[in-house]
C-alpha cells in the first residue's frame, strides 16, 4: 500500500488496515500529543481505530513538542 505521510511517500506491506495501526507502526504508541489529518480532514483520536485506509491516502501527523 502506497501512503503519503507528512508530504512523503511510503509503501507498507502489509498494509496498515486502520489509522491506529499506521500509528502503532509510526509513532510506536506515543500517541500522547499527536493530530492526525486524513487527505485533509482532522480525525479525532476516538476515531483512529475504526478509520479505515486506503492506497494513496494523505496522511498529516503532527506531535506537540515543549519548548518555549
Amino acid at each position: 500500500m502506497e501512503l503519503t505521510i507528512n508530504h512523503q511517500i511510503r509503501f507498507f506491506d502489509p498494509a496498515p488496515n486502520s489509522l491506529a495501526d499506521l500509528l502503532q507502526i509510526e509513532l510506536s504508541d506515543k500517541t500522547q500529543g499527536v493530530a492526525v489529518a486524513l487527505n485533509n480532514r482532522v480525525i479525532p483520536k476516538d476515531d483512529w481505530s475504526k478509520t479505515h485506509l486506503r492506497s494513496s491516502d494523505q496522511i498529516l501527523l503532527i506531535t506537540a513538542t515543549q519548548g518555549g
